[in-house]
């Protein structure tokens, strides 16, 4: 629910949210899709400004934590890892100790904090990194890898459905919970302008209407004098 392409178009919480918050700054926003393994250097090369897709900002990669790697915008949604595998397989049931056993292929989207989860909680299982969450789950299944870590707020809206009906999500597996934000370069004055806008817009009503409009009022932050 955060971006998608419906119709050729791009869509989601996150496509309308920044579309808003940039427009209420003078911009027009371009969207550019990126390898997110590639992100940070994305980033610093000037090819995107930001980094606004269900960014979790109170993770690590290769063990900095990311607030140490870009400055954060507030943090506007909850979420946290969860693993799914298909209903009708072996693994319905699984444990994590089943999960973690080279004979077991996981896949996670690279560079996310799914693969941070992996890396942690399941080290032994044989790992397989996708350009996606998506296509991680596609993984599963087709029968490629017996299990993927992926966020609960794309699982939540795609297990169980469609193209993934084969699947679900394992009960009591997953990570503590997360919070997403917007990455931007460091020392970037454009985080405190956004950060001024989405304050603005949790005041007076436009992110809640958002939230509601793709099923994630459950999730949204609208204190962020708490998190910050």
């Amino acid at each position: 629910p955060m971006n998608y392409m419906q119709d050729g178009e791009l869509i989601g919480f996150d496509t309308e949210l920044a579309k808003a918050v940039f427009a209420e700054l003078g911009y027009k926003v371009v969207f550019k899709q990126i390898v997110w393994s590639n992100k940070y250097i994305d980033l610093e090369a000037g090819n995107v400004n930001c980094l606004w897709n269900g960014f979790t900002c109170n993770g690590s990669d290769d063990g900095i934590p990311r607030s140490e790697l870009v400055d954060f915008s507030y943090k506007y949604m909850t979420n946290r890892q969860c693993v799914v595998v298909r209903a009708d397989g072996p693994l319905a049931n699984a444990t994590l100790a089943d999960l973690n056993a080279v004979a077991v292929s996981g896949a996670y989207e690279g560079g996310s904090a799914g693969e941070s989860f992996v890396a942690q909680s399941i080290p032994n299982c044989t790992k397989k990194s996708a350009s996606k969450q998506t296509d991680a789950l596609v993984e599963v299944n087709a029968g490629t890898s017996q299990f993927a870590v992926v966020d609960l707020v794309l699982a939540g809206h795609t297990v169980g459905r469609g193209n993934f009906s084969g699947l679900k999500i394992l009960d009591g597996i997953g990570s503590s919970d997360e919070q997403y934000a917007i990455g931007f370069k460091k020392g970037d004055p454009l985080r405190d302008r956004v950060n001024e806008v989405l304050a603005k817009f949790i005041e007076d009503g436009t992110t809640l209407a958002l939230a509601e409009k793709y099923g994630l009022t459950d999730a949204l932050i609208t204190d962020y004098s708490i998190l910050g």
